[in-house]
């Protein structure tokens, strides 16, 4: 008799001890947090791979400190405008997702088209609006990045771009953004400044020399990271 209830007791404590490791699992399953990155090649990473993306270098990063996220969806692609990317989302199929973080990269090839500001202005804002309803409402959990300069870059050198009037409309289409994400009480990301000072250096460039090589994509990552951590509550 005594074996038996030994041995009922050992069976509930073994059910018991699966149940609960089955429990946790499913707990920490439902803590992974989603991201929804949206952009054009900056956002992809033309020419680094997967792991060199900024969206997946700042789910690692954040991963550190106990911030768990989902593989990143990532909806952008080399060339895209603001339009573009806007028919890029319904394409995707997510109008009726959210996410728990949403950043936007958006207006290069608007610049480089020779696209009129005003248009990118309402396009932009369209885009930015959309970005924080996939973020359940709420703007803190939205995060708008900086247009880098291209103009810095070998490929802008070889090809004698006049760099100055890149670096004006780049300016001028930042400036844009950014009153746009202060208007809309997004959380905003300046790496232009820093982009100027390293965008010709060989190693932040890939095969083309136009896209930023992962270590470009690696201080962009950082800075979201210090936003996600410091300013976010999930």
């Amino acid at each position: 008799m005594k074996h038996l209830t030994y041995l009922t007791f050992l069976l509930l404590s073994l059910y018991m001890g699966c149940n609960q490791k089955k429990t946790l699992e499913n707990y920490m399953d439902t803590q992974e947090l989603t991201y929804l990155a949206l952009g054009d090649s900056y956002t992809i990473g033309e020419g680094v791979e997967e792991s060199g993306r900024y969206p997946n270098q700042v789910v690692e990063l954040v991963k550190k400190d106990g911030i768990e996220f989902k593989k990143p969806t990532i909806i952008a692609k080399t060339g895209w405008t603001t339009d573009e990317l806007h028919e890029g989302i319904i394409a995707a199929g997510v109008e009726n997702n959210t996410y728990d973080l949403v950043t936007l990269l958006i207006g290069v090839n608007n610049q480089y088209r020779g696209r009129d500001i005003e248009n990118y202005k309402e396009e932009f804002e369209g885009l930015l609006k959309k970005s924080i309803k996939y973020a359940k409402g709420n703007p803190n959990h939205v995060v708008v990045i900086s247009i880098p300069d291209w103009g810095v870059t070998p490929f802008a050198m070889e090809r004698g771009t006049d760099q100055q009037k890149v670096r004006n409309e780049i300016d001028l289409f930042n400036k844009a953004k950014k009153e746009i994400s202060q208007k809309l009480g997004v959380h905003y990301i300046n790496i232009t400044d820093r982009y100027r000072e390293i965008g010709a250096n060989p190693e932040m460039v890939v095969d083309d020399n136009l896209h930023p090589s992962h270590l470009v994509y690696q201080e962009w990552a950082k800075e979201l990271a210090r936003i996600i951590e410091q300013k976010m509550q999930f």
